[in-house]
């Protein structure tokens, strides 16, 4: 019943995080005006608006003019539903649970936001980390400290990164809303697992990335949004970062 109820929640907010990832790069409010169609602006009543089984019952159309509906809306409403699980199984019914529940669904914002605009929208990550430095209190995987190292650690993985790739080829690698990003993150995860976070990124992101790039026979010119892996990386980090790092260390000679 505990995991069903967190399903239910995440498909709740999944809805509401269609909205936002809509109407923030457009400067919209995200509250007003209701949920409407963006073709015929015609308002969507509450039983079109059950998050997936609508899309399922209208067959992924509008029940006004009959436009496609993007597959995103039922592909970040389940996403939403199975990070909510994740949590709750991992951390059980402890404060825990809504604070990265509330990561990932931050992440999952600007990784569709990125992957549609490739901008990442910087004042949500500001504000974002802030959330991160006072909610670290509650929990007791972080401390507010090492959630204020976590976020500048961060950022200067990513700027470090940024700086490299321009002295060395003259050119931007990744963007600097990236840093934004990691400062949110790891106001979130603290200072082991930003690193953590980074490396499993990166990683993923070659192996996704390059194997994509030389499909499209552009090399290393071709543009990707970063964010969506260090959301898969932050996934990673949180639910199983404890036993990652144990492990390295251990196999290092050093008690985790």
């Amino acid at each position: 019943m505990e995991y069903l109820f967190s399903f239910l929640v995440g498909l709740a907010v999944g809805s509401f995080l269609n909205v936002c990832i809509y109407r923030i790069p457009k400067g919209e409010s995200i509250v007003n005006p209701p949920s409407h169609c963006p073709y015929c602006q015609e308002r969507i009543r509450w039983y079109d608006n059950i998050p997936v089984l609508s899309y399922l019952l209208l067959k992924g159309r509008c029940r006004h003019c009959g436009e496609r509906i993007p597959l995103r809306y039922p592909l970040v409403e389940l996403l939403s539903a199975v990070c909510s699980v994740s949590v709750g199984a991992r951390f059980d019914a402890s404060t825990s649970s809504p604070y990265y529940a509330l990561l990932f669904w931050l992440l999952i914002v600007i990784s569709f936001i990125d992957i549609a605009t490739l901008l990442v929208p910087v004042r949500l990550c500001y504000f974002a980390m802030l959330a991160g430095f006072f909610f670290s209190f509650l929990v007791p995987e972080v401390s507010m400290a090492d959630s204020f190292l976590g976020a500048c650690v961060g950022a200067s993985l990513v700027l470090f990164v940024i700086e490299s790739y321009a002295v060395f080829t003259g050119k931007e690698g990744m963007g600097y809303g990236d840093a934004n990003i990691m400062a949110m993150v790891g106001a979130f995860v603290g200072f082991y697992k930003v690193l953590l976070v980074m490396f499993l990124a990166c990683v993923i992101g070659a192996l996704v990335g390059l194997p994509y790039a030389l499909l499209k026979d552009e090399g290393l010119k071709l543009k990707f949004p970063f964010a969506p892996f260090i959301f898969a990386g932050t996934f990673i980090a949180v639910l199983a970062g404890d036993k990652l790092i144990s492990a390295y260390l251990s196999a290092m000679g050093v008690k985790w």
